[in-house]
C-alpha cells in the first residue's frame, strides 16, 4: 500500500526521524511461526497450498511476494519489541495482521504478527504479562482465537460491533460500537476501561494497534472520529503505557479513507504523540 511509503516520507520530511531511526527486517523463521500458528497451516501457506476456500477468505491471491510479506511484517514487529525494550516505544508502519488465526488467513492477513511477537516474548523470558490494545475498527478475532486460552497475554478489542469480521471470536474484554460513534463518547470508554486494565492486569508489556479506519472519512470503518479524535485515542493508549513505563510496540493496523492525505497524517499522528511523550 502507498501509505507505507508516504508514512516514513513524512516524518523524514518533518524531521521527527531520521534515517537512522528507520530498520528493514529480515523474515521471520518457522520456529517462532509455530508458537502461535498450527503447523499444517504454516507449511499450506509456506507452500502456496492453501485451499480456493481460504485464499478467498484471505482477500488476496496467495504468491510467494505476498508470504515473503508476511514474514518480513511479523520479524518487524518482533525487532521492534526489541527497541520497545531498549527505548520504551517502537513502531511497524505495517503490521497489525489481527485478523490471521492460528490456523486461518482472513481479511488480507496471513500471520498474526503480534500474536507472534507476543509469543516471541514469552518464549524468551523478555515478557510475562502482556496486554494487546486492538483500537483497530475491526475486531481482532484472529489474536483473540489465538490467546483464548493463554493466561498471560490478555487481548482487549474496542471496535465497530455491525462490521467485519461478522463472526466474532472472543477476546478477554471486547467492547462493540454502535456505528456512528463520536470523539466524544469514544474517547470517554476508553478513558474508562484502559486504566482498570492497567490496574487489573499490571502488564510488564503492551502491544497496541492502532489502526486509523476509526475515522469518519473511513469507507470500510463505520464509526465517526475526527482526525483530533484519533489523536487523542493515541494519546490515552501512549500516555498511560508511559506513565506506568511500560515498554510498547505499535503496529500501524488498517486506513481506508478516500482521501490518502486523512490515512497518512491519522498514522502520522502516532508518531507525533509518541516523539511528545516519550522523547
Amino acid at each position: 500500500m502507498l501509505k507505507y511509503e508516504l508514512i516514513p516520507g513524512q516524518l523524514l520530511y518533518e524531521g521527527l526521524i531520521t534515517q537512522e531511526n528507520i530498520f528493514s527486517p529480515g523474515k521471520v523463521t518457522e520456529d517462532i511461526i509455530l508458537l502461535s500458528h498450527q503447523q499444517d497451516y504454516w507449511e499450506r501457506l509456506r507452500d502456496l497450498r492453501l485451499s480456493p476456500a481460504e485464499i478467498r477468505r484471505s482477500g488476496f491471491p496467495l504468491t510467494r511476494p505476498l508470504v515473503d510479506r508476511e514474514l518480513r511484517i511479523a520479524q518487524g514487529t518482533i525487532a521492534g519489541c526489541h527497541y520497545a525494550l531498549q527505548y520504551g516505544i517502537a513502531f511497524n508502519v505495517a503490521g497489525g495482521t489481527h485478523h490471521a488465526g492460528s490456523n486461518w488467513a482472513e481479511g488480507f492477513c496471513f500471520l498474526n504478527d503480534q500474536a507472534i511477537a507476543a509469543n516471541y516474548l514469552l518464549s524468551e523470558h523478555l515478557a510475562q504479562n502482556i496486554l494487546i490494545v486492538d483500537l483497530d475498527v475491526h475486531q481482532g478475532n484472529g489474536t483473540a482465537e489465538i490467546f483464548s486460552n493463554n493466561n498471560k497475554v490478555f487481548t482487549f478489542s474496542m471496535h465497530a460491533e455491525k462490521n467485519f469480521p461478522f463472526r466474532k471470536e472472543k477476546s478477554d474484554l471486547d467492547i462493540g460500537l454502535p456505528n456512528g460513534m463520536e470523539d466524544q463518547e469514544y474517547l470517554d470508554i476508553l478513558n474508562t476501561q484502559l486504566p482498570k486494565l492497567f490496574e487489573k492486569i499490571k502488564p510488564d508489556f503492551v502491544f497496541y494497534l492502532s489502526g486509523v479506519d476509526v475515522l469518519a472519512s473511513d469507507k470500510l470503518g463505520h464509526l465517526s472520529l475526527s482526525r483530533a479524535g484519533c489523536k487523542s485515542r493515541d494519546e490515552i493508549v501512549l500516555r498511560t503505557c508511559k506513565q506506568w513505563n511500560i515498554p510498547l510496540q505499535v503496529s500501524m493496523g488498517g486506513g481506508y479513507s478516500v482521501q490518502m492525505i486523512d490515512i497518512v497524517e491519522a498514522h502520522c499522528n502516532t508518531y507525533r504523540v509518541a516523539d511528545q511523550l516519550f522523547f
